[in-house]
């Protein structure tokens, strides 16, 4: 698809997002997953294209040789090469992080490319009402359907003991196998990790419970299609209101707060 070329908010329309919290709680999902497979220099390209799509959150039209000098310029000469960065983006694509449409002038040419940032697509919990009811009209593929599920799925009894047990007590009356309680609290240390809060474990603990919790009241309620991915933004949005209430006692002005709060995850 060949777009006009033009200002920023005219591209507004391809934005996945609602506001810029929700483009950063899906960054950080994807960097949580992804992170190993880019190199150093590829990442800081990334995070770099990520800031040029803050404005539009998602959407980023900036040159390639603008990002580069901004690059060169934030690390005092120690950029990244034209196609380190082109590497970057075809791992990204390739992911499922990005999209990528070229954009052209009036007169035909070629102009920058337009850099769509999707969302992070996490996996549900297993819905037990397809387990047991599996449909097929073919009678041996039936057959091996339900030797497979006929496996039971290992209850909460079955968690690892490196999950807390009143965190384990909890899930355990929505989410009874070992599978999605460790998977909740695989979600809880990543985003304590991003927030560098991962050895206060008291404090980990307290932040997922209340997180938990509000993300079923957000269930029963029927809104929630992906619960694992809410819950992860519930918590990444918990730990900046713990980060930004901070930044307010030591004396940093309250409308600073969510251009930082792009930044938080993304800083090494």
């Amino acid at each position: 698809m060949s777009l006009k070329s033009g200002s920023i908010e005219q591209f507004k329309r391809f934005s996945q997002f609602k506001d810029i919290h929700e483009y950063n709680v899906h960054l950080e999902m994807w960097l949580a997953v992804a992170k190993e497979k880019f190199t150093r220099s590829e990442l800081v390209g990334l995070k770099r294209l990520t800031r040029f799509a803050a404005k539009v959150p998602g959407i980023a039209n900036a040159k390639i040789a603008t990002m580069l000098k901004a690059i060169h310029e934030e690390f005092e000469g120690n950029g990244i090469s034209r196609s380190t960065f082109k590497r970057m983006i075809q791992k990204a694509i390739e992911i499922g992080i990005l999209t990528v449409n070229e954009t052209e002038r009036k007169n035909g040419s070629q102009s920058s490319n337009l850099y769509i940032f999707q969302r992070f697509a996490s996996p549900e919990p297993p819905k037990r009402e397809k387990i047991n009811h599996p449909q097929t009209s073919n009678l041996s593929k039936t057959t091996t359907k339900y030797k497979k599920c006929n496996e039971p799925l290992l209850d909460h009894t079955y968690t690892s003991d490196k999950v807390p047990k009143p965190f384990v007590e909890l899930v355990k009356i929505y989410f009874s196998d070992a599978k999605s309680i460790e998977e909740f609290w695989r979600m809880t240390l990543i985003a304590a990790y991003r927030n560098n809060r991962e050895n206060e474990k008291e404090v980990v603990l307290e932040m997922a419970i209340l997180a938990f919790k509000q993300m079923i009241r957000k269930l029963k309620m029927g809104n929630i299609s992906k619960p694992i991915a809410y819950y992860y933004g519930i918590l990444i949005k918990k730990w900046e209101q713990q980060y930004f209430e901070g930044l307010y006692e030591m004396g940093f002005p309250a409308e600073s707060n969510t251009e930082l709060a792009f930044y938080i995850g993304w800083m090494d």
